[in-house]
């Protein structure tokens, strides 16, 4: 494994690459880090080149200073390892950067695989994660903001944090404290508002979504399907947000199948 940073004009971002074959960036939720990645990135690295990176705010990368995108983060990283054509595998805020890079640079996507989806424009209106966000407004600890992103998108709308892999909510409780004090939710990034351009993804696309994450998740992944032109889902039983922290045999099986059916 090659650990590195790319310089950029205003910060760094820490990536991981791993393996040889076609290119496959991973890219995670927000809060969150590269390191939650970890099986597919060693599973993945067996016949792929593969790359997990920490977002601007997140992880090793750089904190929050001014303006940004993430989309624009993602093509200087490839642009800065030659990287031309290559598969996206986003999370959450990761699948977010997926689809307004892929709308931007279509002719660079092979494939799409978007778990958890967000989108860019999308629009927040499940009671429980409007109730949390209201929570999170009036914290003033560090502390407690992470709390209240673990109950929207660690534990969901369906579980009581008991419900939840103890080992699971601590890493990402870990990584979820850090990205605040990072800055990472002080600056809102610039975005497409790709909510409204589905239907231009030309890239074959995999959604995959938990069956106990939130209404407003499992609209957007309604919208990738009934949008884009060539799209497959795939519900995982059992699984909240993070669909591959949760389920990660049934995570990598679907994942697994859409890769090997692009050979």
């Amino acid at each position: 494994m090659t650990a590195g940073r790319l310089i950029l004009d205003d910060g760094e971002l820490s990536y991981d690459r791993r393996g040889e074959g076609p290119p496959v960036v991973l890219l995670h939720g927000g809060g969150l880090g590269g390191v939650t990645w970890d099986r597919q990135f060693a599973l993945l690295a067996q016949d792929h080149t593969v790359i997990r990176y920490d977002a601007r705010g997140h992880g090793g990368s750089s904190p929050v200073t001014g303006p940004f995108a993430h989309h624009e983060d993602l093509k200087d990283l490839l642009d800065g390892l030659g990287l031309d054509r290559v598969t996206l595998v986003g999370l959450s805020l990761g699948a977010r950067t997926a689809i307004d890079f892929a709308l931007l640079h279509p002719d660079r996507v092979v494939d799409l695989v978007l778990v958890g989806p967000g989108v860019s424009g999308m629009k927040t209106e499940d009671p429980f994660i409007v109730d949390q966000v209201a929570r999170l407004r009036a914290a003033t600890a560090v502390d407690e903001v992470a709390e209240c992103l673990l109950r929207m998108w660690v534990d969901g709308p369906h579980r009581s944090p008991d419900e939840v892999d103890p080992a699971v909510r601590e890493l990402c409780r870990g990584l979820t404290a850090h990205a605040v004090s990072r800055g990472a939710f002080t600056v809102q990034p610039d975005e497409l508002h790709a909510v409204d351009r589905l239907r231009e993804l030309r890239a074959r696309t995999l959604v995959v979504v938990g069956d106990l994450d939130s209404s407003d998740i499992h609209g957007v992944a309604d919208l990738v399907r009934e949008s884009a032109p060539r799209v497959e889902e795939v519900v995982v039983e059992d699984a909240g947000h993070l669909v591959n922290l949760d389920r990660p045999d049934e995570f990598d099986r679907a994942l697994l199948r859409f890769l090997s059916a692009s050979r």
